[in-house]
């Protein structure tokens, strides 16, 4: 019977799963060998499941009654169809990913009461996400009490960014209570890092800018494959325009609507998260294929500024780095997006970043010329690797803490 690893990422409306086996030795890559999601939870839950080789094992909707849907209910549904295909294997641990460690969590942890009530109090700075990656441990410790759990981190991989990048221009003591800059998608930026001597060769430990597009969106800027700074901040709210977020904001203007337009901060938070970004803009979807496929100007004009935005703050990461060397554009909108890939490069040439337009059209991976200064990559990326080869370190940390105790 050989063992395998679920990983979990439960988001705002979905749930994904990936499972993969346990190589004899550390030597050999993990294998996928199923995954699936269930997405539209709170509208129209619908559930997948796809084994390794692309076969389609299950598609089907949850239930009629979509209010009793929930993210825990969801997340009992996937185990439930799990189990049994799990014959012949032993569920070893589970791995979650979880948005915010906050200043507690700069590595995956194993999952104790006391860290469920630590991750509880975090769920103020994310409140999209964090109480769905706490109701995946949740469901998971009910069903299958006695298999480990690994809470693992996006706030973490930013935790070497210097001390001054992590600061606001706050009182002291509020910086001492935790306000600060944290920084996001880390585990999508540990697994580019991780890819970068592959297709960068000797210039991997250079500066390099990481695009992470998708509905949610950011940028780090990586010296050394270690974080430098990044443009999301306290909170996943902060840096680029997204698909419902807003993006960096005045704070004059949450002070604002909650003074002048008397709104509650629950509906500031409801404004700001789920009704701003590309949907607010545009008036017409979150989804930038949507947009690019519109003739309304108010779609032409949210994918405008969301081009603006990310070379703006890509400007700045430059500042920060002292310069550039690569670029990377990766998820959903970076990996497959021809058309802002070709649009952000090209606000960039005064770097020096020279497109090549048909490796972009192909999707690169390398997406610039080859006498280009600067160098443009697409690279896939993959959190649930990252998860299921960080819950197999802490189970192997574990046991060596054992054998010496």
């Amino acid at each position: 019977m050989s063992d395998v690893v679920l990983v979990l990422d439960a988001g705002s409306s979905s749930v994904k799963f990936g499972v993969f086996t346990v190589p004899a030795s550390r030597d050999v890559e993990l294998a996928r060998l199923v995954h699936g999601r269930i997405e539209g939870i709170g509208v129209a839950p619908r559930f997948f499941a796809v084994a390794a080789g692309g076969e389609r094992l299950a598609q089907h909707e949850l239930a009629n009654a979509v209010a009793h849907v929930d993210h825990q209910a969801a997340l009992s549904h996937a185990l439930e169809w799990l189990v049994p295909h799990l014959s012949g294997h032993r569920l070893a641990a589970v791995g979650h990913r979880i948005v915010h460690g906050g200043s507690l969590f700069a590595e995956p942890v194993r999952v104790t009461a006391s860290v469920l009530s630590q991750l509880e109090a975090l769920v103020p700075l994310a409140p999209l996400h964090q109480p769905h990656g706490i109701a995946g441990i949740r469901a998971l410790a009910e069903r299958l009490p006695d298999v480990p759990q690994i809470a693992c981190f996006d706030t973490a991989f930013h935790r070497t960014q210097p001390a001054v990048a992590q600061l606001f221009g706050l009182p002291r003591e509020l910086s001492g209570e935790g306000i600060r800059r944290y920084g996001f998608h880390g585990l999508s930026y540990q697994h580019i890092a991780s890819q970068l001597p592959m297709y960068l060769g000797a210039h991997s430990d250079g500066r390099v800018i990481v695009a992470h597009l998708g509905n949610g969106a950011s940028l780090c800027a990586l010296r050394g494959r270690r974080s430098v700074a990044s443009t999301m901040g306290f909170t996943a709210l902060d840096g680029l325009l997204m698909g419902t977020r807003c993006g960096s904001l005045d704070p004059g203007v949450v002070l604002y609507l909650i003074d002048a337009k008397r709104m509650t901060t629950a509906q500031v938070a409801e404004l700001l998260y789920e009704r701003s970004g590309l949907l607010g803009v545009s008036g017409v979807s979150s989804d930038l294929r949507v947009l690019l496929a519109s003739d309304k100007p108010a779609a032409a004009r949210a994918i405008d500024l969301f081009v603006y935005r990310i070379v703006r703050e890509l400007g700045s990461l430059v500042a920060a780095l002292g310069g550039l060397d690569a670029l990377v554009l990766t998820a959903g909108i970076g990996e497959n997006s021809a058309i802002i890939r070709r649009r952000v490069c090209n606000e960039i040439g005064w770097l020096g970043l020279r497109l090549d337009p048909a490796a972009n059209e192909a999707n690169g991976p390398r997406i610039s010329t080859a006498d280009s200064p600067v160098s443009a990559w697409v690279i896939a990326t993959n959190e649930e690797l990252v998860i299921a080869h960080s819950v197999l370190d802490e189970l192997s940390r574990q046991r060596t803490c054992m054998r010496s105790e």
